[in-house]
C-alpha cells in the first residue's frame, strides 16, 4: 500500500483577515531569578561534528524541559549530572531546584559526548540519556512541588553510541506496560559518497514489563526499529498507543532495520502516487471550470454516478468506488453546472464558479491525480507578467519601471523550505508511510505540548500567520487538525536574525521568541482595549489590540533553555533560571 497525499485543512474561523499589527507595549514583564548551585554546561561541538545537521540537533538543543503533567514545573540537568526540578507556585518566593536523580556517569567527558537529554514519558515515568550512549527509564512517582521522591531507574542499557531523546510515551497494551522511546543519532555513513558523509538515524525502541502480575517489575527491550534519513527532523513523535510515528523533515526517512534485520525496500511503491497517470484534466476561466474525467470505454449515462453540491463533487461508476471525490477549492453553482459523456470514454463536467474572477490553484483539495491545462491566452498573459522578472544579467537595467528580480534583495521571510520538506505518518506495523503532507511552502516554527495525553503539536508558517496543528492519528479523515493561529507571527519571526528558540503557551494566549543572548519577545493574542481607539486611515473604532512586549535579562550568558506555560516564561542560562510572569491568571 503506497502513501496517500494529504493536505492540511485550514480552519478559516481561526483566521483574522482584519489583523493589522502588534502594538509595542512598554509594560514591564515581572522577572525573577534563581541562581544555580552548579552550572548547566553547554556541550560544545567537536571538530568532527562540523555539519549543519550536527548544529541543528545538538548545537540548538533546548536544555530546559517542561513537565506537561504538572503545571509550572521545569527540569534540567547540570554539569554534575544531577536532574533538578523546580515547581513555581509563588514568583516572589522561588525556592532552589531540588535534585530528583543523579547520573552515575560524569557528563561532559568523552570525545563523542553529547548533552544529557530528558523526556517526561508519563505522569509517573521519565526517559533519560547521559549523553554518552546510555538510556535510563525511571519511575518518578507523582512529580510536582509536594513530591520529594527520588527517581528509581528500572531499566538501563548502553546502546554503544551517543544519542539524544526526541520523544517518549507510555501505554498499556494487552495488560502489559510498555514505553516507546525515540532516539536520534548522527552517524558517519561510509556509503555516502556525496554531501556531508553523515546520515541521520532515528531508533524507535519499545520497552515492556516482562514480569507477570504481582511479581517484581522487569523491563526489557521488546522491539527495535531504525529509520534513516539525510536531515535532522524538525518534528518527530510516537503515537500515544505506540502504533505509529510522525516525522516532519526536509529529507524523507525510511525504515531500514527491525530487531537488527534489514527491511526490504520496494523502490517503486513509495513513488506510486506520483507515477500514476492523470485520471482527469481541467482548465478554467474567470467564470467557470471545465473538467474531463477518464471513464471505462463504452460508459453510458445510466452507469454514471454523479453528485454535486456547492462545495463538493463525487464522480464514479455504478457499483465501484468513486473515481474523483472531495471538497472543491471554492464554491460553485450546482444548478448552473452540467455534465456530458464524450466519445463514450470520458465525462466532461462544466462547473459554474459562484465568485467570478479568482483563479483556482487546484480543483479538489489535496487531490494530485489531475493535470491543469492552461489555455494559450492564459499562457501568453502569464509570460508577459513574468518577463520583467527574467534576465541574463543579475540586474540588467535598474532604471526601468519594472527591474528584474534581484535575489540578493530577498528577505529571510521570503525564503521557503525545500520542496521535499514533508510531514509523514509511518505505520509501526507496515513499516511504511501511510500519509504524506508536502510542506514545501510551510516553514516549521516550533513544537509545543498542549495536552500531555495527545501527541505534541507543531506550529507551521502559512503565508504570514503561524498555525498550530494537533496530530490526531485516530481520525483518518482529519489527521492534522488546525487548532490555533498566531496572527502575522510567521512574518514577524523571520525578521529576528538572532532567534534561537520559539514557543507558545499551551492555552495559546501568547507566543514567544528568544535570541541567543538576553532578549525575549512576547506576542499576545488580541484583547479588548479599555480606552476608545480609532483607526485614522479607515475611520473606524478599534475594539481589540495585540500587544508585543520585550524583556531583557540581566545576564551576559547565552540562553540554553526556553519554555512557556500559561502564566510564565522560563529561560535557562548556565548560571541562572529566570522566571517571567507573563499572565496573572
Amino acid at each position: 500500500m503506497a502513501a496517500s497525499n494529504y493536505s492540511l485543512k485550514v480552519n478559516r474561523d481561526l483566521l483574522d483577515p482584519n489583523f493589522e499589527s502588534y502594538r509595542l507595549s512598554l509594560d514591564a514583564i515581572p522577572t525573577y531569578s534563581v541562581e544555580l548551585d552548579a552550572a548547566v554546561e553547554e556541550v560544545k561541538l567537536k571538530d568532527s561534528q562540523y555539519t549543519l545537521e550536527h548544529m541543528r540537533a545538538f548545537g540548538m538543543y533546548n536544555y530546559l524541559h517542561l513537565d506537561p503533567w504538572y503545571e509550572d514545573s521545569v527540569l534540567f540537568v547540570d554539569c554534575k549530572g544531577r536532574v533538578l526540578s523546580l515547581t513555581v507556585t509563588l514568583d516572589t518566593a522561588l525556592g532552589k531546584p531540588r535534585e530528583v536523580h543523579c547520573l552515575t556517569s560524569d557528563p561532559g567527558q568523552g570525545d563523542n559526548q553529547l548533552c544529557a537529554s530528558l523526556s517526561l514519558t508519563s505522569a509517573t515515568w521519565a526517559a533519560l540519556s547521559d549523553g554518552a550512549g546510555r538510556l535510563y527509564l525511571l519511575r518518578t512517582g507523582k512529580r510536582g512541588d509536594s513530591s520529594h521522591i527520588k527517581w528509581e531507574p528500572l531499566f538501563s542499557e548502553d546502546t554503544g553510541e551517543p544519542f539524544i531523546i526526541l520523544h517518549s510515551v507510555s501505554h498499556v497494551q494487552e495488560g502489559v506496560h510498555t514505553m516507546e522511546v525515540l532516539l536520534l543519532r548522527i552517524q558517519k555513513d561510509l556509503q555516502e559518497s556525496k554531501g556531508s558523509g553523515f546520515s541521520v538515524s532515528l531508533e524507535w525502541i519499545s520497552v515492556a514489563n516482562t514480569a507477570g502480575h504481582g511479581l517484581e517489575k522487569k523491563y526489557e527491550v521488546r522491539k527495535r526499529r531504525v529509520l534513516k534519513g539525510k536531515s535532522v527532523p524538525h518534528y518527530a513523535a510516537v503515537e500515544p498507543k505506540g502504533k505509529g510515528l510522525m516525522v516532519a523533515s526536509e529529507k524523507p526517512f525510511v525504515f531500514t532495520h527491525v530487531d537488527g534485520r534489514p527491511v526490504e525496500q520496494a523502490d517503486s511503491e513509495p513513488m506510486e502516487v506520483e507515477k500514476t497517470d492523470h485520471i482527469y484534466f481541467w482548465l478554467q476561466t474567470a467564470e467557470d471550470v471545465t473538467l474531463c474525467v477518464r471513464m471505462p470505454e463504452g460508459i453510458t449515462k445510466e452507469a454514471v454516478q454523479f453528485k454535486l453540491t456547492a462545495d463538493t463533487v463525487s464522480i464514479g461508476v455504478q457499483g465501484f468506488p468513486a473515481v474523483l471525490e472531495g471538497q472543491l477549492y471554492a464554491a460553485i453553482d450546482p444548478e448552473a453546472s452540467t455534465w456530458i459523456i464524450q466519445n463514450h470514454k470520458s465525462l466532461e463536467v462544466t462547473l459554474q464558479k459562484r465568485s467570478e474572477g479568482p483563479m483556482w490553484p487546484e480543483l479538489v483539495m489535496g487531490d494530485r491525480r489531475g493535470e491543469y491545462v492552461m489555455s494559450s491566452e492564459q499562457a501568453a498573459l502569464l509570460q508577459e507578467r513574468l518577463t520583467c522578472l527574467t534576465s541574463e544579467d543579475l540586474n540588467g537595467n535598474p532604471d526601468v519601471d519594472k527591474p528584474p528580480c534581484n535575489t540578493q534583495e530577498l528577505e529571510d521571510c521570503d525564503v521557503f523550505p525545500e520542496d521535499s520538506f514533508s510531514l509523514t505518518h509511518f505505520s509501526g506495523e507496515l513499516l511504511k508511510p501511510t500519509q504524506v503532507v508536502n510542506l514545501g511552502s510551510n516553514q516549521y516554527l516550533f513544537t509545543v505540548d498542549v495536552n500531555p495525553c495527545d501527541m505534541p503539536c507543531l506550529c507551521l508558517r502559512h503565508d504570514v500567520d503561524a498555525l498550530v496543528w494537533q496530530p490526531r492519528p485516530d481520525h483518518p479523515s482529519n489527521v492534522w487538525e488546525h487548532i490555533a493561529t498566531f496572527n502575522a507571527l510567521g512574518y514577524v519571526q523571520a525578521s529576528k536574525r538572532d532567534k534561537k528558540f520559539a514557543t507558545c503557551a499551551p492555552n495559546f494566549s501568547y507566543a514567544s521568541l528568544c535570541e541567543c543572548l538576553r532578549r525575549s519577545f512576547v506576542y499576545r493574542q488580541p484583547s479588548p482595549v479599555e480606552t476608545v481607539l480609532f483607526n485614522r486611515k479607515q475611520g473606524r473604532q478599534i475594539g481589540q489590540v495585540a500587544k508585543q512586549q520585550v524583556a531583557s535579562l540581566d545576564t551576559d550568558k547565552p540562553i540554553l533553555g526556553f519554555r512557556a506555560t500559561n502564566e510564565r516564561l522560563y529561560i535557562l542560562t548556565s548560571s541562572n533560571l529566570f522566571v517571567l510572569k507573563v499572565n496573572n491568571d
